[in-house]
């Protein structure tokens, strides 16, 4: 369905996949317990459709994935960071069958020093929080077919190392592609993560793919199936946390982070306000923010999950309150762009399109590439343009173009 939809709002692909299910409004409204003026609105984009809980369901009654519904995956430009290599590769990458044990015997690739493999991690990830999609996604198939080199040829303590290191590039396969709308293909990278590090025994490592599993749940819709997986990897990690490390810290309290996302799109506000009392608690014992292994956690994390969580469950003036108000300028790129798109969420939910569009602006100078592959901007920006009486800003069009949802 690449590109067939991309001119159109999530209300009017659900008109256009109705359509072709053969159903009325009243059909499929009745189907998930709306009515048939509420889903005419939906369609005709008089009330905004940005609640995933809402759209998941509307997916499931017509059979289709949540990211049909969502317009994705979208297609990653090239540009000077990526080059003319994006997730073709990437995709070949993980299906590459050599990466199992028993035939990496064939591998032709040379085996990277552990330092320089670990340095290669680290600034593929920092790249990462910097929002570099394109520059991530064109180098990750190298980074992987050397990391699973290194993996086959050391041994020992090196083994075990290389081992982590694969790990934590198969995370950051997944963190991206789910970035870029390729669920699947991140869950595969998520569950190939976990294959190369268990055998190391690491409770740090091991964690902090929970987390991209997670992620990858929410990204096809399995929001129970996430709080549950959630539930069971803080139980795996909690009896090494008597003399936790700020990073294992740090990772433990980012997967209640993870779940109170899932509980929300699950409709369940109470396991929500549990998990995020849980990730404040660690991050009351962390103290400060910081980013161990990437995870940008700390006091100033939970209080955008708390904005993102409000906005999930229908409470926007939660979201309207305290969203404007958390500071991120001390967090990495990537977290601070996605907190500046639940603001302009809130702004846009209660009228203040002003506010909204100098939000996503802002944004999309910070980080194009992130903000062109989110849903929420391509819906705003939709959005708004459906709703002008006269003829839109030339600013409100040109975002439109750029985020390749208008000709």
């Amino acid at each position: 369905m690449r590109g067939r939809t991309n001119n159109l709002t999530i209300g009017e692909r659900v008109a256009w996949y109705r359509y072709r299910r053969g159903l009325s409004q009243e059909v499929l409204a009745g189907l998930i317990g709306r009515t048939a003026d509420w889903l005419g609105k939906i369609e005709n984009n008089r009330i905004e459709l940005d609640r995933l809980s809402v759209i998941k369901s509307l997916a499931e009654v017509l059979d289709v994935a949540l990211g049909d519904l969502l317009g994705e995956p979208g297609l990653l430009d090239w540009n000077g960071d990526s080059g003319t290599t994006t997730v073709p590769a990437l995709r070949a990458a993980l299906m590459n069958y050599r990466a199992f044990s028993s035939f990496s015997g064939g591998t032709k690739t040379e085996p990277s020093n552990i330092a320089v493999l670990k340095k290669e991690v680290g600034a593929l990830w920092d790249a990462y929080q910097d929002s570099r999609f394109g520059y991530v996604t064109g180098r990750l198939p190298d980074l992987l077919h050397r990391a699973q080199a290194a993996a086959d040829h050391h041994d020992g303590d090196d083994q075990d190392q290389a081992r982590r290191l694969l790990g934590l590039a198969y995370q950051l396969a997944a963190t991206q592609l789910t970035k870029l709308g390729e669920s699947d293909l991140a869950w595969i990278a998520a569950d190939r993560g976990l294959a190369a590090v268990r055998p190391t025994g690491d409770p740090l490592v091991t964690g902090s793919l929970f987390r991209s599993v997670g992620h990858a749940l929410h990204a096809t819709g399995r929001y129970t199936e996430a709080v549950g997986f959630i539930e069971d990897a803080a139980s795996y990690l909690e009896p090494h946390l008597k003399y936790a490390t700020p990073a294992l810290l740090s990772v433990y309290g980012t997967l209640f982070l993870s779940g109170s996302m899932a509980a929300a799109r699950a409709n369940d506000a109470t396991t929500t306000r549990t998990f995020l009392a849980a990730a404040d608690h660690a991050a009351g014992q962390l103290g400060a923010d910081a980013n161990h292994l990437w995870t940008a956690f700390g006091p100033t994390n939970v209080a955008i999950h708390r904005v993102a969580t409000a906005a999930e469950l229908g409470d926007l003036q939660v979201a309207i309150d305290l969203g404007p108000r958390v500071n991120t300028a001390g967090l990495p790129m990537e977290r601070r762009v996605r907190h500046a798109l639940e603001v302009a969420r809130a702004y846009s939910s209660w009228n203040r399109v002003d506010d909204a569009q100098t939000v996503i602006f802002d944004a999309e100078q910070m980080a194009p590439e992130q903000v062109r592959h989110h849903f929420l901007s391509r819906q705003l920006a939709l959005t708004w343009i459906r709703r002008q009486r006269g003829k839109p800003s030339a600013e409100l069009v040109g975002l439109a173009q750029r985020l390749r949802v208008l000709d």
